[in-house]
């Protein structure tokens, strides 16, 4: 059993992520952390606790995080690509519950020493919390068993510039702090999760085998796919959030690469994440290939376990 937290941004496929973490018998979701990305904090954290409150997983911790990169002025949610309430054309509904009185990097420091050398944290949005957590607290990296990034890409070029992905584009500052963490980071970017396509199709199969959740994750899907037809031509959407949420329980799925890496803080390729062999920094973990047909498969067949 894996003890999983997400740190999210929801988003439609943060909540393609979070319902798979809910339908998978091998995780224990011990709670949610929030970031700005997709949305706003206010909204990601209004958003998770929707997503949880849905699943049957009310009693499950949602944690506020930071509401602007580290150093970089804050920006503006991608509105264009998950609707203005982060859930394509659903529109905004207030939750029964509230967030912790913990702020996310304090969360994620207690739960990490709680849990020591069990907890797996999985961001699939920008990485302020995790930088914020490990400069206020030395041992975090020590404390976790592992750190399971959606983002970043070697190879593959980027998907909000040329060079950059947008998890690591939206604070690269904290991004380049991670990097520093070693061989508890691995890096679910986009040199594989373009590998993973869920079309339509797989969306009508989702709702058709969980027409409560699946049904929720089709009618935000409609927004989410029109954007990916119109941007880059493609009949379906990067697995993106949901393959990093399954690389934290199926690494076996995925082949990496051991690289030191660092992230570029300024200029035209700010936000790219390139290899840093002289940098004297420990190698992380960089995926480079996936069993897509694989991953794809377990992702719907999980799905197909909720109401």
């Amino acid at each position: 059993m894996t003890k999983l937290i997400i740190d999210t941004d929801p988003g439609i496929d943060d909540a393609m992520a979070i319902f798979y973490a809910a339908a998978a018998a091998d995780i224990e979701l011990l709670g949610l952390t929030t970031i700005f990305g997709n949305v706003t904090t206010e909204i990601a954290t209004r958003n998770a606790l929707r997503l949880l409150e849905a699943a049957d997983l009310a009693e499950v911790p949602v944690a506020a995080g930071a509401k602007a990169p580290l150093k970089l002025p804050p920006f503006p949610p991608s509105s264009e690509v998950h609707g203005d309430e982060g859930f394509g054309d659903i529109p905004a509904a207030t939750p029964a519950g509230k967030a912790v009185d913990e702020d996310a990097a304090d969360f994620l420091i207690r739960m990490a020493r709680e849990h020591k050398g069990e907890l797996v944290v999985c961001p699939i949005g920008p990485l302020t919390n995790i930088a914020v957590a490990m400069e206020r607290d030395a041992e975090f990296v020590h404390n976790v068993k592992s750190i399971v990034i959606m983002g970043g890409s070697l190879e593959e070029g980027g998907n909000i510039t040329k060079f950059a992905e947008a998890n690591i584009y939206h604070d690269p500052h904290a991004a380049d702090v991670v990097m520093t963490a070693g061989e508890k980071v691995t890096l679910v970017g986009l040199d594989v999760t373009h590998r993973i396509l869920c079309t339509p199709e797989d969306f009508t199969q989702i709702a058709a085998n969980s027409p409560e959740l699946g049904g929720m994750l089709q009618d935000m899907s409609h927004f989410y796919l029109a954007f990916y037809l119109k941007v880059a031509g493609l009949e379906g959407c990067s697995l993106h959030d949901p393959a990093a949420v399954i690389a934290c329980t199926h690494p076996e799925h995925f082949e990496t690469r051991s690289l030191a890496m660092k992230v570029i803080c300024e200029g035209e390729e700010i936000g790219a994440t390139v290899a840093a062999p002289d940098s004297g920094r420990k190698p992380v973990n960089v995926c480079m290939k996936v069993a897509a047909d694989t991953v794809k498969a377990l992702f719907l067949k999980r799905l197909a376990l909720l109401p």
